[in-house]
């Protein structure tokens, strides 16, 4: 009876040393994912701008080959039709500011021109920001947010934005021919200071090499365990 439940025992044991090793392995191979991710997006970074992607090659946008990507556009915006979405930036609470831009190519992207704190979210309060004519914007291709955010769902029919769900922003203010993805406008100035673009937060964390060797460590403490057990036995 005693060598069956040891036998058992350490038949546990020896999944949990399978088990950890199988995690670190994992992990291994998410950091070899991740390191490779941030190498692409760097370059991407440090490229020349290029045109924004048109109708002709939305069906093979994605975030793996164009997000973050440097692309320059020209036309100009539909103010009135601009949608605030809550945010919290390094300069504090308020709002991105989303507004179509109607492309001298006939397509239509939303552009986030940046950030106005929350007693700005009224375009009155900003006039001077409220460029027209033609204008050129450069920034940084990101996919759409689509639903809402952590714990927070979009209620398009109040006007409530928590994420820059594309399609939907699109569909409330009756927009056709958009872009599946925006543009983060980058830092150059809008007149009065406002919108302030340029926030975009580009960080990835990368903490693969910590959990593997966490996982690998679980992994060798249950096997001189195990193996400790047998020998006392």
């Amino acid at each position: 009876m005693a060598t069956r439940r040891a036998l058992f025992f350490s038949l546990l044991w020896l999944a949990a040393v399978v088990l950890f090793v199988g995690l670190g392995v994992w992990q291994v191979e998410r950091r070899t994912w991740k390191l490779d991710l941030i190498a692409r997006v760097d370059a991407r970074l440090h490229a020349a701008p290029v045109a924004a992607p048109g109708p002709d090659a939305w069906p093979r946008i994605n975030a793996k080959h164009n997000e973050y990507e440097r692309v320059v556009a020209q036309g100009h915006f539909l103010h009135d039709k601009e949608t605030p979405v809550l945010a919290v930036t390094a300069l504090g609470r308020g709002y991105w500011i989303m507004t179509p831009l109607i492309t001298e190519r006939g397509f239509t992207v939303l552009v986030n021109r940046g950030f106005v704190p929350s007693n700005r979210k009224d375009p009155a309060t900003r006039m001077a920001g409220e460029v027209s004519g033609t204008v050129t914007v450069r920034g940084l291709v990101r996919m759409s947010e689509p639903h809402g955010a952590f714990l927070h769902k979009n209620i398009p029919q109040v006007g409530r934005w928590y994420s820059r769900d594309v399609a939907a922003i699109a569909q409330v203010q009756g927009l056709d021919e958009v872009a599946p993805y925006f543009i983060d406008a980058d830092g150059t100035p809008n007149p009065g200071g406002l919108p302030v673009g340029g926030l975009t937060v580009v960080r990835f964390r990368n903490s693969h090499l910590v959990y593997a060797l966490t996982w690998f460590g679980m992994a060798l403490l249950c096997g001189l365990m195990l193996a400790k057990a047998w020998r006392d036995r």
